[in-house]
């Protein structure tokens, strides 16, 4: 007889924590984005991902959590109506994962599961503002944010985590979201810069980070918080959690090295926003694999994730896609190379689960041979396609009919003040004194020097398509 339903209180306490980590993140994401824009579009940068909190919150509850972790209908989306936001679920029995032979679940109540796989959508699909900075509407965002969530996040987490083709059927392994997360908002962030071209001077003038400790702080914020999103994917206290948590600290590290070790070599100059953008590279590449390997491989995974994700935001030089802060380059880039380590490191020596829940096999140098590669292969290649594919035609519709890119004039004075009505840092003098402390340091002056009452220029200085603003 199965004993009656009961609260975990250990389990749901974490998993609580967790998603007040998580969360932490997209404001954590805005400030390190923030940080790398120009000083001219950093609200409008930071408020699209704000927004995108408000936004998917409400979708998640409304429809998403139904089409993710509804029962699976045909391999591709849960059952629409299984969590409909127009449902209560307060009983004593409505515990995630709940069975006839296991009324408990794991213990945790379901909308704390909820709350959890909520935050991890709002930030996947904030991710993808990095590569449009500085020339997207914010109407134009707030439209496709909707349309990409429902249409591939939503389906993607159901593919993935909800027993969809993926998870369910390929049997590719993704423990916190290297392919639902990280490659699907990269091939997102890749198609909408094609369809809304490069930034006015792009890559002729120097657009280079405005606040580097902003940069710093953000870089920070996520790496507390990725705990939550890596350790709390467990979803139970248990050892697994415990290993989740020390790969994701070890990858970090090592990640950090790689990439500044690339720096040193090319420039001679390691920099802090090379030290912080190697640690998102490793957060990112151990994010799938960090239930599922030793800390041996975490550790060679941060030091390769690091190196080659500093190598590849070249690639947009090369290529010419205007990826703005590098999403492609990090995340995209990051997301499979975590994703295809699980086909070589990937072992049931830490986590049973691998066979006997995912379904899946041991990693090539654990004597699984290829199979687990090519299986982790494959789901990369179709969230690529789908994402990319929806993501272009999205954006194309938009830009088509309300328009997605800004203005040119818009763009050269400031994104911030055509689409918001305000500016991050106020340089105007205080008022009837000789001039602001940065006009008498010579900053937003022209020349250098700090002309009370000076006007601005009628006109710029060199062709509007030219000219670029810091």
């Amino acid at each position: 007889m199965p004993e009656a339903p009961t609260i975990d209180g250990a389990n749901t306490t974490w998993l609580l924590v967790s998603t007040a980590l998580v969360l932490l993140m997209t404001p954590g994401l805005a400030l390190f984005y923030g940080g790398l824009n120009r000083a001219k579009g950093v609200l409008n940068m930071m408020m699209m991902s704000f927004s995108a909190i408000g936004l998917i919150s409400i979708l998640w509850w409304f429809y998403g959590f139904s089409v993710a972790f509804g029962a699976d209908v045909n391999g591709f989306w849960g059952d629409p109506g299984a969590y409909l936001g127009t449902k209560t679920f307060l009983a004593e029995t409505d515990l995630w994962g709940a069975t006839a032979e296991n009324p408990s679940g794991i213990g945790v109540p379901l909308y704390v599961f909820m709350a959890f796989q909520m935050v991890f959508a709002v930030i996947t699909v904030a991710l993808i503002s990095g590569a449009i900075a500085d020339r997207a509407k914010f109407a134009g965002w707030l439209l496709f944010a909707f349309g990409w969530a429902t249409l591939v996040y939503f389906p993607v987490a159901h593919w993935v985590w909800g027993g969809g083709i993926i998870g369910g059927d390929i049997h590719a392994l993704d423990f916190a979201g290297g392919t639902a997360v990280h490659i699907n908002a990269g091939a997102a962030a890749l198609a909408v810069v094609l369809v809304l071209g490069k930034r006015l001077g792009w890559p002729r003038e120097g657009m280079k980070p405005h606040n580097i400790p902003l940069v710093a702080l953000g870089a920070g914020l996520l790496w507390f918080g990725w705990f939550g999103f890596n350790a709390g994917s467990e979803l139970t206290v248990d050892s697994v959690a415990g290993l989740a948590f020390i790969n994701t600290q070890l990858a970090t590290a090592a990640a950090v090295l790689g990439w500044i070790a690339v720096e040193w070599v090319k420039t001679r100059k390691p920099t802090m926003v090379g030290a912080s953008s190697g640690a998102v590279a490793g957060l990112v590449a151990i994010t799938p694999a960090c239930g599922f390997i030793a800390p041996w491989a975490s550790v060679l995974l941060g030091i390769v994730a690091g190196a080659v994700c500093a190598l590849a935001v070249s690639l947009k030089y090369k290529l010419g896609y205007d990826d703005s802060l590098d999403v492609v380059g990090v995340h995209f880039v990051g997301g499979w190379i975590g994703s295809l380590w699980l086909g070589l490191f990937a072992t049931n020596s830490v986590n049973a689960a691998i066979t006997d829940v995912v379904g899946a096999s041991d990693g090539l140098f654990y004597g699984g041979g290829a199979t687990q590669l090519g299986r982790q292969a494959l789901a990369g290649l179709i969230v690529t396609a789908w994402s990319f594919g929806i993501a272009w035609v999205l954006a194309f519709v938009i830009e088509m009919t309300i328009g997605f890119r800004v203005k040119g004039e818009a763009e050269v004075e400031g994104i911030d003040i055509a689409e918001h009505a305000e500016s991050s840092y106020d340089l105007s003098p205080a008022g009837g004194g000789t001039g602001s402390a940065f006009a008498m340091a010579g900053i937003g002056t022209p020349g250098g020097g700090a002309t009370s009452g000076a006007k601005p220029e009628a006109e710029p200085a060199e062709p509007v398509s030219e000219k670029v603003a810091g």
